[in-house]
Formats: C-alpha cells, structure tokens, sequence
C-alpha cells in the first residue's frame, strides 16, 4: 500500500489499497474497508483518443458485498474482471453523462450479463436520454439474442427481463441499498438556461454518502459552482483533470483532417467544459474534501518534468492529500 500523495500541509488521513498491476490486484477483489466502500479506477483515461495504458473511464464503488459501476467506458468488462466482479453481479450502474468514452463499454457489460444468465435485477441510474441509449443498446443486442448459441428448439430469452431505468436530473436524492445518491448539474454541457437542449440533455456530478464516508464523482466537467456545493466536506473527491493545452494538440495530431467548424466545437468544449490542474486544485479546496483522486486524466506521463508541474499546481491550491490514479487502484 502506497499514500496518496502529498506535497503539502496536512496528514494523509486515506490510502491507496492496490496498485495498478499487481497480481494481488488481479487475483483478488479490493476489499471493502471496514464498511467506509472501497473506489476502485477501472479506467482512467480520457477519451476521446485512446492510449494503451488506460482504459476509457469507468469505476467500481464496492460497498457491503454489493457492486456498483460509476460510468461504463470501453474496457470495463475486462477491468472488472481484473477486480474479481463479474458482469452478472452487477448490482446497479451510475452513468454521469452519454458521452461515448463513458458508456462505450455498457454494450458488453449487458451483453455478458445476458449470455451468463444473469437472473438479479439491474438498475442504470443515469441523466435524461439514459433510457434512449439503453433501449438502443438492448435493441442492438436482438441478432445475437434470437440466434442465441445456435441450438435447434432452444427456448427464447428475454434480455431485457430485469432491467430498469431511473434517470435523474440537477437536485435529485435516491437512497439506494442504504446509501444515499445526490446529484447536481455541472458545466460539461453550456446550452443556454431553459432551453430545449439544456432540458433534454444534463451532465451530472454524484455524491455517494456511504455509512462510514462520503464521495463525490466529478464526472466530466468544467469549473462549477453545484458541484463545489455537492462536494462541501467530502471525504474524497475523484475528478477529471486535463492538460487542456496538450489535449487539444493530440487531438489534431490524431485527426489531421477534422473540419473546422467541429474542431472549433472540440477546442470551446476542452477549453470551458473541462478541468484544469489550477481549476481542480481551486474546487478541492474550496470544497474542503478530505482527499483528492484524479482520473479521466489527459497529460503528460508521469516521471517527466511536465507531469511533476501538475502536481505542484495542485498542492499549491489544495492543502490535502491527493493522487493521480492509475487503472485499478483502489481507495
């Protein structure tokens, strides 16, 4: 076990249960810590460029003996595996928004669960078009379900028997297997108040106040006065930061062609709708969470000289511990 990092002024009240790779990761679920859930970074990369280090993003919040995804990126099927939880154990799936590198790997999580034999109910908690995007999902999934395994008088199955949808929007509370959700609209989308947009479609930060602790998911999102709000005196934080500047590099280096007009789109996006290491370190303490988790990460690799400059711009906003986290850690 390793500390979350800190180059500042307080004591490191929080750690970090399994490094990224270890067989003992591997082999053997995180557990969950006296009770207080165990946040585990299935993937911690952020889309839309994919890198062969990380995964999309994705998390599992283990608490009590039961299961729950935070955000469904490509690569989470395999990296729970990693984690010792199956598809078809799955107790419930939190989606922050519908962009792709969040629910691109929800596709092979229902389908596993289908082709296993799940029996227990799933429920997907996520913003307004979850239900669009599910239904879209289960309907993609008839082909394999109708050809099934191929056998002659094989009874039907029903694929979309026990799955259910609750879509939450700004100020929403759920209680859920004795936690409490709380939801708030953060910046990651900018359609202007009140209009038709900003009614269909909302990016959500989620709080998770377990028995023992309380964490706030980010999800993706620029600087935010909600989720500083939704955040007040969390005892962890796990949010996005991104080297905007570089970001914004590779994704011309990977798409030499893009046109314009999108281009201009992506560049206002990363600029407005994403947290920097300044803006991170700003909202954590604000908040005053007790720690501090970084995913969704887009910069430099660790050990170069770039890297160590996001780590002195967050201590010298934010007091407390933090780590920028790796694929499978767990906290």
């Amino acid at each position: 076990m390793r500390p979350l990092r800190t180059l500042a002024r307080r004591a490191l009240p929080l750690l970090l249960l399994a490094a990224a790779g270890t067989p003992a990761a591997a082999q053997e679920p995180a557990p969950d810590r006296e009770g207080l859930g165990t946040w585990i970074t299935l993937g911690t990369n952020a889309g839309p460029v994919v890198v062969p280090e990380r995964s999309q993003p994705a998390n599992l919040l283990r608490l009590a003996g039961k299961d729950y995804l935070v955000d469904v990126g490509d690569g989470a099927a395999g990296r729970m595996e990693q984690a010792g939880v199956q598809s078809r154990a799955v107790d419930a799936i939190f989606l922050s928004h519908l962009h792709f590198d969040h629910t691109g790997g929800l596709a092979a999580v229902l389908g596993l669960r289908f082709q296993t034999s799940a029996r227990d109910p799933l429920t997907i908690y996520g913003p307004p078009g979850t239900r669009e995007l599910v239904e879209g999902l289960l309907a993609s999934m008839v082909p394999g379900v109708t050809a099934n395994y191929g056998v002659e008088g094989a009874p039907p199955v029903d694929h979309r028997a026990g799955i259910t949808v609750r879509e939450l929007r700004d100020g929403d509370r759920i209680e859920v297997d004795g936690m409490t959700v709380t939801v708030a609209r953060n910046t990651h989308y900018s359609f202007p108040e009140g209009s038709a947009m900003a009614q269909r479609f909302q990016s959500l930060s989620l709080r998770f106040d377990l028995p023992g602790r309380a964490i706030v998911y980010t999800g993706d999102t620029g600087p935010s006065a909600r989720l500083e709000e939704l955040a007040k005196g969390a005892d962890l934080m796990v949010a996005e930061m991104m080297d905007i500047p570089l970001t914004i590099a590779r994704l011309i280096a990977a798409n030499p062609g893009i046109p314009e007009g999108q281009l201009q789109a992506m560049q206002t996006h990363l600029s407005h709708h994403h947290l920097s290491p300044a803006d991170l370190g700003a909202l954590a303490a604000r908040a005053d969470v007790g720690g501090l988790v970084v995913t969704h990460f887009s910069g430099w690799d660790a050990g170069s000289p770039e890297h160590f400059a996001y780590l002195t711009t967050l201590s010298a906003a934010y007091p407390g511990p933090f780590e920028i986290a790796d694929d499978m850690d767990a906290f």
